[in-house]
């Protein structure tokens, strides 16, 4: 059985919204070392969201899109008498949260010829409303796990 990790870096709340949750976001969003870049697409995101949701809290959209992206179970190879079987599993928080965003941000850079702050909005306005790539690679992820739950017992 895998060891707890100790140290696992924990970022600093972010400046604007003083959210962890954000500074996390930022930093899965942010490529190459370009961070102000990153802050850049997820602030004009929030703001768009601000606009387009009347919701003066941007946040509350956030924490619903992550809500409703994270998958709550999911399929994991397991290696069995020669054979290797798609076993479900239940997902930890910390993973839950990393895959919506993980999700969210593919969904952002799928989308071609658009700015990255309005695709990216548009992303959580439609993950918080339960629709969007998010949300659909998250039902099937829910329906791969269903349809393997005869293998439920092979689970470690």
């Amino acid at each position: 059985m895998r060891r707890k990790v100790k140290n696992r870096n924990i970022p600093q709340p972010d400046s604007v919204y003083n959210s962890e949750k954000v500074s996390r976001f930022i930093n899965y969003v942010m490529l190459d070392g370009k961070k102000e870049t990153a802050r850049k697409i997820v602030y004009g995101a929030f703001d768009l969201i601000k606009e387009k949701t009347k919701n003066p809290n941007p946040l509350e959209v956030f924490d619903a899109a992550l809500k409703n992206a994270g998958p709550v179970t999911e399929v994991r190879s397991r290696r069995i008498g020669g054979a290797n079987y798609q076993v479900p599993r239940e997902v930890r928080p910390e993973r839950r949260q990393q895959l919506a965003m993980r999700w969210i941000i593919e969904g952002m850079r799928s989308a071609k010829g658009k700015k990255a702050h309005t695709v990216l909005a548009d992303e959580l306005i439609a993950a918080s409303k339960g629709e969007g790539n998010a949300v659909a690679k998250k039902e099937n992820t829910h329906k791969m796990a269903a349809a393997n739950k005869a293998f439920a017992h092979f689970s470690w």
